[in-house]
């Protein structure tokens, strides 16, 4: 059975890398705990410095699961970043909001504070759940192809569950991604300062390995205290909290559509997504 992440260390620099190419590396629980265990993995590892995160073929990340034949949101799992009890013998909002605050938001929130620094290495498609893998990194390195997009308003629901848009883009920025669902590109991106550096594809694994070997030059606990200080300084700027606000905003999105709707994504699934993207 393919592994759905992949782990090596070399040298200073941990790589993780999501394995599920097929499916654009849609994020399934499997693979939201693997990567868990990775970041565990690396963040225990004192020879580890810098870790970085990419996704294996032609795409960093598609996203959440919401139609692959390995989609497993309804099977339980040995919870690590809450207290919510176990969502699978349960219904409705109370089963939706205790998944989602494990495997989505609790989870980026536990990456977030990993105390190394992270760096993502994007290419093709960074949509919707990919982002929030992106946005919990220290730094984002992307090849030119890369698109960023958060289509989940054509579902009525207001952004993905790690809602850092007003903080990874200017505010006015953050409501034309959300209001039209357009793809933003690596250039748009780095324009706004959401990524820090875009390269041709060619050279994006060995232009992210020159960043993270760099980073790595520096003292251990300096990394650690810089990342939590920015991260502090951004939580001041009400991160956190607005997180929270948001979170229960998108599942009042989810309990609408399955009182209204075919189900709580309002009847929209891969293909439907896909058509009104193009």
């Amino acid at each position: 059975m393919q592994m759905p992440v992949q782990y090596e260390r070399r040298g200073p620099v941990a790589y993780v890398t999501m394995n599920r190419p097929r499916y654009r590396n849609a994020q399934n629980s499997a693979m939201t705990y693997a990567l868990d265990e990775a970041f565990y993995r690396a963040s225990d590892d004192s020879e580890v410095k810098v870790v970085v995160l990419a996704g294996a073929g032609e795409h960093f990340s598609a996203g959440h699961d919401i139609g692959t034949p390995e989609r497993d949101a309804h099977l339980p799992f040995d919870r690590r970043a809450g207290l919510w009890w176990d969502h699978s013998d349960k219904r409705g909002a109370e089963s939706r909001f205790a998944r989602e605050s494990e495997v989505y938001l609790g989870m980026c929130r536990r990456w977030r504070e990993l105390p190394k620094p992270v760096v993502a290495s994007v290419q093709g498609a960074c949509v919707a759940g990919g982002l929030m893998l992106a946005w919990v990194c220290d730094l984002i390195v992307a090849s030119e192809d890369a698109f960023f997009a958060d289509p989940v308003v054509r579902m009525g629901i207001p952004g993905v569950e790690y809602f850092a848009h007003p903080w990874v883009m200017p505010p006015r920025i953050a409501k034309e991604f959300l209001f039209t669902g357009d793809r933003m590109t690596a250039r748009r991106a780095y324009e706004i300062g959401m990524v820090n550096r875009v390269v041709e594809r060619e050279h994006l694994a060995s232009s992210t390995e020159e960043l993270a070997l760099r980073i790595a030059e520096m003292p251990r606990l300096g990394l650690a205290l810089t990342k939590r200080a920015v991260n502090q300084a951004e939580d001041l700027q009400g991160l956190h909290a607005g997180m929270d606000a948001v979170f229960g905003l998108h599942h009042l999105a989810h309990a609408h559509n399955a009182e209204t709707a075919a189900d709580p994504l309002g009847g929209m699934d891969v293909a439907a997504m896909k058509e009104a993207g193009v």
